[in-house]
Order: structure tokens, then sequence, then C-alpha cells
């Protein structure tokens, strides 16, 4: 499964080669800077960039491709606007009202967004990584499953455990997420965690008549208590070679990888 900020590039540069370049409307921009308003404005590929835009009235406006970086949109209403490949990034939206808005490869990251409305508002097609202030379920089980990949991806697997706790959090039937985490217990040593959440991945995978992915969890349960065995007989003075042992296992874990 790959993460969703791929997505979203591929998304941005097709646009981008799909649609002619816009000028930016700047008379609509300067109305907007000298009096807060402009509903339903033209505003694509506006510059804005640190704007003091708080309490701003921007209902319906056409942002796509604005740069809104760092602006001050505390209780700005930007209900059904179209932020489509804009740049929110640092932006302060406490409060802002987002319901509705079309948010397609729209760049929140490290946005501040307590108290901010989302209603209606599909959060999953934006880039939301480090933004704050947002509920968990408004974030989306799936985003954090993603971020947590990323993170096992370079070897941090305390902060894809926390990402993948949070996506079970949303979804508690994100049997992915629960199979991930454990393979990142495994790495950490964490061998009954691991065994614990490959378990419950097991469960769902064969609720939702996933036999592959049942077997495979099987599998890696059963490595788990070979390698538990393994290590107690290293306490006890055992030969062998520890790492020699689990390349050994390699074609059992190798498939769990792969989401399902």
């Amino acid at each position: 499964m790959k993460p969703n900020h791929i997505a979203i590039a591929i998304l941005l540069t097709a646009t981008a080669l799909a649609t002619p370049a816009k000028a930016e409307n700047l008379e609509h921009t300067q109305q907007l800077l000298s009096t807060k308003s402009c509903q339903r404005c033209d505003l694509v590929q506006a510059g804005l960039v640190h704007a003091n835009l708080s309490y701003a009235d921007l209902a319906g406006a056409d942002l796509r491709g604005a740069n809104l970086g760092r602006a001050d949109l505390r209780g700005a209403d930007l209900s059904g606007a179209n932020l489509s490949g804009a740049s929110l990034f640092g932006a302060n939206l406490h409060g802002a009202n987002l319901d509705g808005a079309i948010v397609k490869g729209t760049d929140f990251r490290q946005a501040y967004m307590v108290d901010a409305t989302v209603k209606g508002t599909e959060l999953s097609q934006a880039y939301l990584r480090e933004a704050t202030g947002l509920p968990l379920t408004a974030m989306g089980a799936q985003n954090f499953y993603n971020w947590g990949v990323e993170e096992a991806d370079r070897g941090n697997y305390h902060g894809a455990i926390e990402n993948y706790d949070r996506a079970v959090t949303v979804d508690p039937k994100f049997a992915q997420a629960y199979m991930d985490r454990a393979l990142a217990y495994a790495q950490l040593g964490q061998y009954d965690k691991a065994v614990a959440d490959s378990t419950k991945a097991g469960e769902l995978f064969a609720a939702a008549g996933n036999q592959e992915a049942l077997l495979l969890s099987q599998n890696f349960n059963e490595t788990m208590v070979a390698v538990q065995e393994r290590n107690k007989k290293r306490a006890r003075g055992g030969g062998g070679n520890f790492l020699d042992f689990l390349g050994s296992l390699g074609s059992v874990l190798l498939p769990l990888f792969t989401p399902f």
C-alpha cells in the first residue's frame, strides 16, 4: 500500500500537465487583502504567503493552487472553497470553517487546525502530516497507517507503532495495521506484543474471508514462538548463530510486508 503523498504528487503533476497555466486575478487578490471579503472570488494561483486573513470571508472561493503558506486564517470562512493543490503549509486555521471544502492534494503540513470544522470535507485527499489540532477521526485511519509504513521503512519502529496505534483507534477492524504493528514489535524484540497483534489481525482476516493473509499471520506467530525458543536456548548456552537463524525464516516473514 503506497503512502498517500505519492498519489497526491501524481495527482498534482497530472493536473499541471492537463491544465494551462492561469494568471492570478490581481483585482480579486487586492479585494481580499483590503476587505477580507471575497466570496466565490477567483483566487487561482494567488500568492498569499503570510497574509493576514483572520476572519476573512472566502466562502466558495476558487483557491486552486494558491499559496497560503503561514497565512493567518483564524476563524476564516472557507466553506465550499476549492483548495485543490493549494499550499496551507504552517497556516493558522484555528477555528476556521472548512465545511464542504475541496482539498484534493491540498498541503496542510504543520497547519494549526484546533477547532477547525471539516464537515463534509474529504480530508483523505489532502496531505495532513504534522498538522495539529484535528481529531483522530478527521485525520483518518488510512493516513495514520500510511505514515506508519513510512516510519517503518525508515527503521523508526517506535514512530511506526505510534501511527499504527492511531490507525486502529480510528478503525478497530483495520487488520493490516495490526499486522504491520506486529512486525514493528518483532523488530523491537517485543515478541509477546507481536503475537498478540498478529493473532488479532488473523481474526480480522478470517472474518473478512482472507485465507491467504490468515495463513501468513499464523506462520508469523509460529515464527515468533521459534524465535523465543531460540532465545531461551541461547540463554542456556546453546550454539548457533541467531542472525543466521532469523535469515532462514525470511521466506516466512517476507510475504507479511505486502498489504492485503
